[in-house]
């Protein structure tokens, strides 16, 4: 599932190659996940200016004139792709047809991307713009996996099962952990973690892939990926369940419980 970095990059590469262009076809392949009807979805779209693209925990939100947003959850196997021209690529969702021939679309083998028109806001923060304030209080509240906790939407928003795991890698602190029993200046650190790690993933990921709708990139993971055996210091990556997610950790990671 495409993470908060991944999709910041997307959002910023949307961005620079559409924004100030005119939506002139909106092209609906699969439409069971839609929270309007086809017609109504297209009425909105068709004939606006993309002003902006911005990243909503997991989600891109392509702002249009007319106060028109488009939300998009690309939920587990979706992806951006570039349109060829004359050429509808395989697994479409949605395909965006600007004026001047130049497009995107959603695709995904198993048809659970999610469109939203119009999503309703909300109150729960971005893993990037919570305070740390938050971020403590969150966690001296909590008597949750620390894993599971960070990765809870309805708690802070983008991080998936991947990032989790590289932060809390960082920071140096056990998967298993509870969180209400992690000290707090060991909590400050892993906020600190948070930040290092996910902005140094949106950075690199940036540099690779420059303007190109490339999809997940997983090259720059310290921990997380069963083809990585050890860690650059030489440790053993060790790997188990939590809540049926693949997590993968060492042994000095700190257990708080």
């Amino acid at each position: 599932m495409a993470e908060l970095p991944d999709l910041s990059v997307s959002a910023k590469i949307l961005y620079r190659r559409f924004q100030g262009k005119t939506l002139e076809k909106m092209e609906v392949t699969v439409a069971k996940k839609l929270n309007v009807s086809v017609k109504e979805f297209t009425h909105c779209l068709e004939g606006q200016r993309l002003e902006n693209v911005s990243r909503e925990g997991k989600t891109l939100q392509l702002h249009f004139s007319a106060n028109q947003v488009l939300g998009i959850h690309l939920m587990l196997r979706g992806k951006l792709v570039s349109l060829e021209v004359d050429e509808t690529p395989k697994y479409q969702i949605l395909g965006f047809h600007f004026k001047g021939g130049e497009g995107f679309a959603v695709v995904d083998l198993q048809k659970q991307a999610t469109p939203t028109l119009n999503p309703q806001p909300t109150t729960v923060p971005d893993a990037l713009e919570m305070d740390e304030a938050y971020f403590l209080n969150l966690f001296s509240r909590k008597r949750r996996n620390v894993k599971t906790l960070m990765m809870d939407q309805g708690e802070m928003r983008g991080i998936g099962n991947s990032y989790a795991d590289e932060i809390l890698y960082h920071a140096g602190i056990s998967p298993f952990s509870i969180a209400k029993a992690i000290p707090r200046n060991e909590v400050k650190k892993l906020y600190k973690s948070l930040h290092h790690v996910l902005k140094k993933a949106i950075r690199d990921i940036e540099m690779e892939n420059g303007d190109e709708l490339k999809g997940e990139l997983r090259d720059f993971m310290r921990i997380h990926g069963a083809g990585i055996k050890e860690t650059a210091k030489g440790e053993e990556v060790l790997s188990d369940r939590i809540v049926g997610r693949k997590t993968y950790f060492v042994k000095s990671q700190h257990l708080y419980n």
